[in-house]
C-alpha cells in the first residue's frame, strides 16, 4: 500500500515551497507566517498526488506489464487489486482535501480552488491528454506550475513571472527527459508502454530536452541578473551598489551540472525518469544539495542586509 502511494514522488511537492521561499528575500516577511500553512498545502498537494497515481496507474496497468520498471507496481504485478486501489485512492485524496482546511484565513479557499484544479487536470490527463503529442507534456507541467501557485496562495505571496516560467520549462524538461529515457531503455517497445510514444521520435525529444532545459537555464539566469542590483554589477537609482558579485550566480553552477548530467544519463539509457537520475545517482544528488545550500544561503544573506 506505502508503493501504491509513490512516496518517492513526494519529492515535487517541494515545488509548493519555491515561492514561500524566496518571498522570504522581503525584510516584511518571517518564515513563521509563510512556512507552516506552506508546508500544509504542501502534504495535502503529496496525498491528492497519490491519489492521481493511483488512478493512473489503474489505468495503465496492462500496459505497465510491459514495462521492465512499471510491471512491478502494485495494480500492475497484482499485489493490489485494481478495487481496492480505487478505495485507496478515495481515502488518499480525501485525508489530503482535510488538511487544506487547516490554512488560516480566506487563504484555504484558494488553496482548495488549486487543488481542485490539480485533481482536475490529473484526471484529464489520466484519461486524455496522456495520448495526445505534446499536450500531454503540457499537462503534467501544469501540474507542477498549479503546485506552486497552490504554496503562494497558501502563503499569501504573489508569483512572480520568473518563478511561473521557469517551473514550466523545468517541468516539461523533466517529461521530455522522462519519454527520451523510455525510447532508450525500453527500445522499439515504447510505444505499447507508453501509446503517445508512437508519435514521438528520438530526434523530436532530443530536441525538446535540449530546448527546454536551455530555456530554463536562461529563465532562471534571468532572474538572477535582476536581483544584480541588490548585489553588485549594477547600481539601483540612486547610484547606490553592492561590490560582490551576486551570491545566487553561485546556484548556476550545479544547476547547469545537474541539468546536463541528466541530459547525459538518459541518453545512455541508464535512467527512464529523471525523478529516478535524482533519487539514484550521486553525483546529481551532490549538485542538488550544493544548489540547495547556495540558494538558502544566498537568501538568508539577503534577508541580513535588508534586501
Amino acid at each position: 500500500m506505502l508503493k501504491l502511494l509513490r512516496p518517492k514522488q513526494w519529492a515535487k511537492g517541494a515545488f509548493v515551497l519555491i515561492g514561500p521561499v524566496y518571498a522570504l528575500t522581503d525584510p516584511k516577511n518571517h518564515w513563521q507566517d509563510l512556512l507552516p500553512p506552506a508546508l500544509i498545502a504542501m502534504a495535502a498537494l503529496c496525498l491528492l498526488s497519490s491519489a492521481g497515481y493511483i488512478v493512473n496507474d489503474i489505468l495503465d496497468a496492462p500496459r505497465d506489464r510491459l514495462h521492465p520498471r512499471k510491471s512491478k507496481r502494485p495494480v500492475a504485478s497484482g499485489a493490489i487489486s485494481p478495487g481496492f486501489a480505487w478505495v485507496i485512492a478515495l481515502v488518499t485524496g480525501l485525508i489530503g482535501a482535510g488538511l487544506i482546511l487547516f490554512i488560516e484565513g480566506k487563504a484555504h479557499l484558494w488553496v482548495a480552488g488549486l487543488a481542485l484544479a490539480y485533481l482536475a487536470n490529473t484526471n484529464l490527463y489520466s484519461f486524455y491528454l496522456k495520448r495526445i503529442v505534446i499536450a500531454d507534456v503540457i499537462g503534467l507541467s501544469l501540474g507542477f506550475v498549479l503546485r506552486v501557485l497552490a504554496g503562494c496562495a497558501a502563503a499569501q505571496v504573489q508569483p512572480s513571472t520568473w518563478l511561473l516560467n521557469c517551473t514550466l520549462f523545468l517541468a516539461m524538461f523533466l517529461s521530455f527527459g522522462k519519454r527520451l529515457g523510455e525510447r532508450k531503455t525500453v527500445g522499439v517497445d515504447a510505444s505499447a508502454v507508453r501509446g503517445v510514444q508512437a508519435a514521438y521520435t528520438d530526434e523530436l525529444l532530443r530536441s525538446a530536452v535540449g530546448v527546454t532545459g536551455v530555456v530554463t537555464l536562461v529563465t532562471y539566469s534571468s532572474y538572477i541578473q535582476a536581483k544584480d542590483v541588490l548585489w553588485g554589477g549594477a547600481t539601483d537609482a540612486a547610484g547606490h551598489g553592492g561590490w560582490w558579485i551576486n551570491p545566487l550566480w553561485l546556484t548556476m553552477l550545479p544547476a547547469t551540472y545537474g541539468m546536463l548530467r541528466c541530459v547525459v544519463l538518459l541518453e545512455r539509457g541508464r535512467y527512464d525518469d529523471p525523478t529516478e537520475i535524482v533519487a539514484k545517482d550521486w553525483p546529481t544528488q551532490v549538485a542538488g544539495l550544493a544548489f540547495g545550500a547556495m540558494t538558502v544561503g544566498a537568501l538568508l544573506l539577503a534577508k541580513a542586509v535588508g534586501h
